[in-house]
C-alpha cells in the first residue's frame, strides 16, 4: 500500500497536532503518523473528554480527529489530513519515502516534507528490585490508569524527578489511588530557584497551585529518592534515602520516573545533525524554522529538547507553516517560543539527575530487561558496541530504549549508531514491493 502527502508528519501528540494544524490550514495534504490507536500523544491520553486543557480539544476538534468532532474528516470545512493510526515507522526509503507498518500491513509513505514529532519517553535509572512487579514509570502508571488499570485503594509511592511526578499522582489520585507520598530527588534550593523561575510563566504558576490544591494532603519529600523495592514475588516496601537517614515505606505499586528523554532514532536514521554526547541531552538540532540539517525534514517538540506542552505547540506551529512554505508567517511565533525554551531551561537544570543515582546499581542489579544484563556484567565494557557483543545489552525489542539513558548515566557510553528497523517489523512489511 502506498501514501503520499504533501507534508507527512510523524506524531500526533501536541508539536503533531499543532504542525499538521497549521500546515493544513496553509493548503497543504497532510499525513499525520502515530502509534497509539487514538491521537493526543502521552500527555493528552484518553481522548477529549478527559482533558482539561483546552487546546487539546480544540485541536482534536479542529481536525477533526475527535470520537465526537461535528465535522467528519472529509467535510469541505475539514483541514485535508489523514490520520494513521496504530502505525510505526520502520525505516527511511530514499527519495522521501519511509516504510511504515500497521497491524495488518506495510505502508510506504511518501513526502514532500516531513515533520519529526515523535516526543518523548521516560528516563529510568535502574536501583534493587526495580524489576519487581509493581515498580513502574511515573508516567508509564499514570499512562495505564488513564487507560482503564485499576489502581483505586492501592497504595502508591511517586518518585523520582521533576514537575510529571506531581501530574502523575494527581492523575492516580482521582482514580482513587492513596498517594502514601511524593519522592523528589532534588534537594530545596534546586526547587526554590526553580520556583521563583515560574513568576516569569504565569500560566505555569496557575497550574502548580492547581496540582497543589489537589495533592494537598500528600507529603511532599524533597531531597529524597529511592534506593531499593522489596518483595518476594512482587513489590511489598521500598527504602528511600531522606537527606542522612534511610526509611522503609510499604507500598503496593512505585511509580518511579527522572524525567524524560527525547526520541531522536528517526531523526538519526534521516541522517539529522543531533546535539549532545550523552542519550539524556541528545536533542536534534534545528534552525530557527523548525529545520533539520537535512533538506526538507523538520523537527518540532521534544525531539529537539525537553520542554513541555507549551514548547511543543509552539514549535509544532512554526514546523507547520514551514513545512507548507509559509515562513514568513512563523517569526510571530518566535518570541513565544524563545519565552518556553526558558523555562525549559530553567527545568533542566532544577530537575537533574543527582549523582548518587548512578550509584545504585548492585553487581546483580538488571540494567538490560530485555536481554536480562546486569550492571556486574557491564562495568567492565568501555562503549555500547563492545557491551553489545559481549552481552547483547540493548539488543532486545526495545533496541535500547530503556536501557540507553540509564547505560549514559551509570557508564559514559556515547549512544550507539540508530540501525532498521526502528521498531519490531514482521517479515511480510520488510519484503512486500
Amino acid at each position: 500500500m502506498k501514501r503520499a502527502f504533501d507534508v507527512l508528519v510523524i506524531g500526533a501528540g501536541p508539536a503533531g497536532l499543532a504542525a499538521a494544524h497549521a500546515a493544513a490550514c496553509h493548503g497543504a495534504s497532510v499525513g499525520v503518523v502515530d502509534d497509539n490507536p487514538q491521537a493526543g500523544g502521552q500527555i493528552w491520553r484518553g481522548g477529549p473528554a478527559q482533558q482539561a486543557d483546552a487546546r487539546a480539544r480544540e485541536l482534536w476538534h479542529a481536525l477533526a480527529c475527535a470520537p465526537d468532532a461535528p465535522d467528519a474528516p472529509n467535510a469541505p470545512n475539514a483541514p485535508s489530513v489523514t490520520f494513521l493510526h496504530q502505525c510505526r515507522v520502520l525505516c527511511p526509503l530514499d527519495g522521501k519515502r519511509l516504510l511504515a507498518q500497521t497491524p495488518t500491513k506495510a505502508i510506504e509513505l511518501s513526502y514532500g516534507r516531513l515533520v519529526i514529532a515523535t516526543g518523548a519517553r521516560e528516563l529510568l535509572l535502574p536501583f534493587p528490585g526495580w524489576t519487581l512487579p509493581g515498580v513502574t514509570g511515573a508516567g508509564g502508571l499514570q499512562a495505564l490508569a488513564k487507560g482503564g488499570y485499576p489502581v483505586a485503594g492501592k497504595r502508591v509511592i511517586v518518585a523520582g524527578s521533576g514537575p510529571l511526578l506531581l501530574a502523575a499522582a494527581a492523575t492516580l489520585k482521582q482514580q482513587g489511588a492513596h498517594i502514601a507520598a511524593i519522592i523528589e530527588q532534588a534537594a530545596l534550593p534546586s526547587l526554590a530557584r526553580f520556583a521563583l523561575g515560574l513568576l516569569a510563566t504565569p500560566s505555569k504558576v496557575t497550574q502548580a497551585l492547581q496540582l497543589a490544591c489537589r495533592l494537598r494532603d500528600v507529603p511532599y519529600l524533597r531531597d529524597s529518592y529511592v534506593l531499593s523495592a522489596h518483595g518476594a514475588d512482587m513489590l511489598r516496601s521500598v527504602v528511600l534515602q531522606r537527606g542522612d537517614r534511610k526509611q522503609q515505606w510499604d507500598c503496593d505499586l512505585l511509580a518511579c520516573g527522572y524525567g524524560l528523554l527525547p526520541n531522536v532514532e528517526l531523526a538519526l536514521a534521516l541522517g539529522c545533525a543531533v546535539d549532545g554526547d550523552h542519550t539524556q541531552t541528545q536533542a536534534v538540532r534545528v534552525d530557527p524554522w523548525q529545520r533539520t540539517s537535512v533538506p526538507d525534514v523538520l523537527c518540532a517538540g521534544e525531539g529537539t529538547g525537553v520542554g513541555g506542552v507549551d514548547l511543543a505547540l509552539a514549535e509544532g506551529r512554526i514546523a507547520g507553516l514551514a513545512a507548507a512554505g509559509h515562513t514568513q508567517a512563523a517569526p510571530a511565533l518566535f518570541a513565544e517560543r524563545a519565552r518556553w525554551r526558558k523555562f525549559a531551561a530553567r527545568l533542566a537544570h532544577a530537575f537533574a539527575p543527582r549523582p548518587e543515582l548512578a550509584r545504585l546499581a548492585g553487581d546483580d542489579t538488571i540494567i538490560c530487561r530485555c536481554e536480562d544484563v546486569r550492571h556486574g556484567d557491564l562495568r567492565q565494557h568501555t562503549s555500547w558496541r563492545s557491551a553489545k557483543l559481549h552481552t547483547r545489552c540493548g539488543m532486545g525489542p526495545c533496541q535500547g530504549r530503556v536501557c540507553g539513558g540509564a547505560t549514559s548515566l551509570l557508564y559514559g557510553w556515547r549512544p550507539d549508531a540508530v540501525r532498521s528497523p526502528l521498531s519490531p517489523a514482521r517479515i511480510e512489511s520488510l519484503i512486500e514491493d
